[in-house]
């Protein structure tokens, strides 16, 4: 087992940052003996890992910081950094690692206010580790204040700090970063792939890992939930029902509702799960008082903490409705290859008799005006239009056809 296992289809980008990590290990042990480093060296101090939804970039972005921060004994033997058990590589992949800092987005961007610690950490040196690491999970989402951030820290980093920033395409981030960084590009994995790591590191039984790897496409986080939560399960089996029921349009505002409703409810779980715990946690660091009395002086950083809190449900409830969008879409492009007798593979096999039922009454055309419906409600969704709304006029076009 090393940090790279679990990166599903992703060959050629563990190759390569399985050797920038080796010459990564090089230069911190060169700088330790007071050596000169390397000459040549594959390590550089900011990546940009691009790929679609699923594919794993962020899993790869954290596998790399992993590696980069191993402190097995068996690499001075030869061994390869990464192991994946030495405490480094195992902090560093639970996320709880002091120099590895992550930035993800808990609202619509990421704030310039949420990057200033972070960019100040960037310049010092690592506490206990190898190296400084700043993982930035939503690289996409930087808004221009935040972005100017990034590029200063980018264009001077420390000598031991190392910028890993995941978005979906190169396209998503500033010019400037991105011309910075070395850029690698994931795949979406196999559903074979996907099923096998299911099998092979979560024990699904074999059956329920292709089902769920081919009802998600290759999408890994997907795949896993939906293969482990059976209440993920009953979320995608109301999903896949929902098309034969707008047959007028008090049933297209009811199901637009359901969606909506359905969303919140799993953003009010998560927020429950969270929430609370942080609450606490935060009181107890600033010192609370039995019974929950706070210091004077700190109200504010507790209203901060539920500000950053609100956005997160908001945030979680938009992601909660892109799921089930996604899986409306795979639905209808099943319809459309039943229509046009296609040899592509059907992602969803067990909703078989709907499939063939709306294929047989309507045309190619009507269908693609309906994914299109949904291509337009998710793109309404991220100009922050309110969700009832836009799933309304998403479920009334896809009765319309």
């Amino acid at each position: 087992m090393t940090v790279w296992d679990d990166l599903v289809g992703q060959e050629k980008v563990s190759a390569v940052l399985d050797a920038a990590a080796r010459d990564a290990d090089a230069l911190v042990t060169a700088a330790a003996a007071d050596e000169p480093p390397p000459t040549a060296s594959k390590m550089t101090h900011a990546w940009l890992f691009t790929g679609p939804p699923g594919a794993g970039r962020n899993q790869a972005a954290r596998a790399f910081a992993a590696a980069l921060q191993c402190v097995s004994p068996d690499r001075a033997l030869g061994g390869v950094p990464g192991c994946g058990f030495c405490d480094g590589c195992h902090t560093a992949l639970l996320g709880t690692h002091a120099d590895v800092t992550t930035v993800a987005a808990v609202g619509s961007e990421i704030l310039v206010k949420d990057m200033r610690d972070t960019v100040r950490k960037s310049f010092t040196s690592p506490a206990n580790g190898r190296w400084q690491i700043i993982l930035v999970e939503d690289a996409e989402r930087l808004n221009e204040k935040s972005a100017n951030a990034v590029l200063k820290a980018v264009e001077e980093p420390a000598s031991r700090t190392v910028w890993l920033l995941c978005a979906p395409s190169v396209e998503d981030v500033l010019p400037t970063i991105r011309s910075r960084c070395r850029h690698l590009t994931l795949r979406t994995p196999s559903v074979e792939a996907v099923a096998d790591m299911l099998v092979r590191r979560d024990g699904i039984e074999p059956e329920v890992a292709a089902s769920a790897a081919r009802a998600t496409q290759g999408h890994v986080d997907r795949a896993r939930r939906l293969a482990t939560d059976p209440a993920a399960r009953e979320r995608r089996a109301a999903v896949l029902k929902l098309p034969l029921r707008l047959d007028e349009v008090g049933a297209c505002l009811r199901a637009a509702q359901e969606l909506v409703d359905a969303a919140a409810e799993d953003a009010r779980q998560l927020a429950e799960e969270m929430d609370g715990k942080e609450t606490e946690e935060l009181k107890a660091a600033l010192g609370a008082a039995q019974g929950g009395r706070l210091p004077r002086g700190t109200a504010g950083v507790i209203k901060d903490l539920e500000d950053m809190q609100k956005r997160r449900r908001t945030r979680t409830q938009r992601d909660s409705l892109d799921v089930a969008l996604g899986d409306l879409t795979a639905f209808y492009r099943d319809v459309l290859a039943l229509q046009l007798g296609t040899r592509v593979a059907i992602a969803n096999a067990d909703a078989g008799e709907a499939l063939e039922r709306l294929a047989r009454a309507g045309a190619p055309e009507s269908t693609l005006r309906r994914i299109e419906a949904i291509s337009a409600c998710r793109e309404a969704l991220d100009r922050n239009v309110a969700p009832l709304l836009a799933v309304e006029a998403m479920t009334m076009a896809l009765r319309a056809g």
